[in-house]
């Protein structure tokens, strides 16, 4: 048996959170941190094992001292050897270590003999070796780069524990489990609703909905300011539990899990609760995918509610968003259920809009419809009075002298909602030739101006082209921004005034978005004539959509020529391509369809 003189030093950084570097020697433990230990040592048997606070853990069998310092030179992704002052340099060896045991005892007595130890003559010099960290120029990697999993965890066994822990069923049955992941957002993922190491709790929800979700302050406060000042900030309290009512238990789940998981999942039902929650704690890049959620999904239907949300949060990109859709398919908007959910104060903000493309009759009937919910939400009996009552000046807003005399007469002058007088003040406003003053807005409307795309740059007509017959014209389009198509311009006869029915119709992927069946009269010019759809359709950006057109007349019609692929109208463009749908002729380069009549 040889022993083996060494001094231990640990690299800075194994002191993390106040842990050492164990050393174990043949099933010994060591001193360490600057411990001379003298080390008995076999060839061949001997094992040297470094265990780290990260879970990392070497074990080597020594077969030669010589192997000792060739293992250690190998472990040098994590660190790098340097001598202690005035022993070998990295790499070298003393001369009596590369020679054999005899004659190296024999090499040193003397040395030893200075010491006054009767047993030194047969030991090797003390060699030491201090570890430092590594230094390099090149880039750093990453722990799971320098050692890569041998088997690498399962998609199904990370959606695994992902479900257990937003079933709060969290129970980590492998005692190893740091080991089953490769990287820190993997392990962190694990710590997601979990009670491991949890030191505080959220009861989160309002009374008798509340659900108990366990966290880890140093995680949530690296994620969010706002955990950062409540856990470590200067007026922080230390509390056990602490209780959110304001937040939906789901919406809370969702900031917790883009915090630990660094993954936002998000769905219609939560996503406005999601972006409470990340507004009130200020996780600014998970409430950046909730807007971009929001706008994605933005249509007629959900507008009005999204618009008072955007107000409430303070997004004034998806604030201009909602008015867009609102301004292009007010109609459908002012319909929705969502209407009837929003504040007063948003609803006087539609009433006042100037840009409002929406018969009044329309806006009058939403606005009952609103005062009907506000009632029911306020518990009050929905009553002709008490609706009156909730609208309060918000009623004067409706511009009821600009309807048509029959939609007044029929609809707002026998709702009840006008008292005697002001149903008088408002027929004479429509007869007399000295109208008098009313509280209500009097000018009607701008509304929406609608834009044209005209696809050909000439139109021509020649005898037996173009005919119909029943046959379908269509084309492809894209455009680049959101636009709102409102109809088509269609050529008329080129053989003097004639009558044509026409039914267009918008498609997306075999889906039809809008149609309608109409009549118009063509005078024989080579104009082109509107025909709308019922409401505007919205059309997203990069997406081809199919125009078609099925025109049924007797008279041959003028079509277009010079056909353009790409259009520019405004900050809009229009990229057009050929549709199998057509089976009358019309393609990019001629045929019919020549503009679409959109709003943006």
């Amino acid at each position: 048996m040889v022993t083996i003189h060494f001094q231990f030093i640990p690299s800075p950084f194994v002191f993390h959170r106040k842990k050492k570097v164990i050393w174990v020697w043949n099933n010994m433990k060591v001193d360490q941190a600057h411990v001379f230990k003298e080390l008995p040592f076999e060839p061949g048997l001997s094992r040297l094992i470094v265990r780290l606070p990260t879970a990392w853990r070497c074990e080597i069998l020594i077969s030669s001292f010589t192997h000792m310092i060739q293992c250690w030179l190998l472990l040098s992704g994590l660190f790098k050897l340097s001598p202690v002052k005035g022993l070998p340099c990295e790499g070298q060896l003393n001369p009596a270590i590369s020679k054999k045991p005899e004659e190296s005892v024999k090499s040193k007595t003397s040395k030893g003999s200075k010491k006054g130890s009767p047993s030194s003559s047969s030991k090797l010099p003390p060699v030491c070796y201090e570890i430092i960290t590594l230094k390099t120029k090149k880039k750093k990697k990453m722990a799971a780069e320098i050692f890569p999993t041998k088997k690498p965890v399962s998609v199904a066994t990370v959606q695994q524990y992902q479900q257990q822990n937003l079933n709060n069923n969290n129970t980590i049955q492998c005692c190893n489990w740091q080991g089953l992941y490769s990287t820190i957002r993997e392990r962190n993922a694990v710590m997601f609703n979990n009670e491991l190491m949890a030191d505080i709790r959220f009861v989160v929800g309002q009374s008798g909905g509340t659900q108990r979700l366990p966290g880890h302050k140093y995680v949530l406060a690296v994620g969010s300011s706002v955990f950062h000042a409540m856990f470590y900030g200067e007026l922080a309290e230390d509390k056990d539990e602490i209780r959110i009512p304001d937040v939906e238990p789901p919406a809370f789940l969702a900031m917790l899990k883009y915090i630990y998981c660094d993954e936002i999942d998000l769905s219609a039902d939560t996503v406005l609760a999601t972006l409470y929650a990340a507004k009130k704690y200020i996780v600014p890049h998970l409430a950046r995918a909730c807007v971009n959620f929001l706008e994605t999904s933005l249509s007629a239907k959900n507008a009005c509610i999204l618009l008072s949300q955007s107000c409430l949060f303070e997004e004034p990109d998806l604030t201009q968003r909602c008015w867009e859709v609102i301004d292009a398919q007010a109609e459908l908007a002012l319909k929705s259920e969502g209407f009837c959910d929003i504040d007063a104060q948003t609803l006087e903000c539609i009433l006042r809009r100037e840009t409002l493309n929406a018969k009044e009759i329309v806006v009058f009937e939403a606005a009952l419809s609103w005062a009907e919910a506000e009632c029911q939400r306020r518990e009050m009996h929905t009553t002709i009075e008490n609706k009156r009552k909730v609208l309060g000046q918000a009623v004067y807003l409706i511009r009821i002298p600009t309807m048509g005399l029959d939609d007044f007469a029929n609809g707002a002058a026998q709702s009840g909602v006008l008292t005697l007088n002001e149903t008088n003040d408002i027929f004479l406003w429509y007869t007399a030739a000295k109208k008098p003053e009313l509280q209500f807005v009097c000018q009607p409307r701008k509304g929406l101006t609608p834009q044209k795309c005209h696809r050909f740059q000439s139109c021509a007509y020649r005898s037996n082209q173009w005919r119909y017959r029943g046959r379908c014209d269509s084309i492809q389009f894209a455009v680049d921004k959101r636009v709102f198509i409102a109809g088509f311009g269609l050529y008329g006869s080129s053989c003097g005034s004639a009558e044509y029915t026409a039914k267009i119709e918008l498609k997306r992927q075999g889906v039809v978005l809008g149609t309608n069946l109409s009549k118009y009269f063509s005078d024989g010019s080579s104009n082109t004539f509107p025909v709308w759809f019922e409401y505007p359709v919205q059309i997203e950006p990069d997406t081809f959509y199919t125009a078609s057109v099925v025109l049924d007349g007797n008279e041959l019609s003028y079509f277009g020529q010079e056909g353009m692929t790409e259009v520019q109208c405004g900050k809009v463009t229009f990229q057009f391509q050929c549709s199998s749908d057509s089976t009358n002729g019309t393609g990019v380069q001629g045929g019919q369809i020549p503009e679409l009549i959109f709003y943006a």
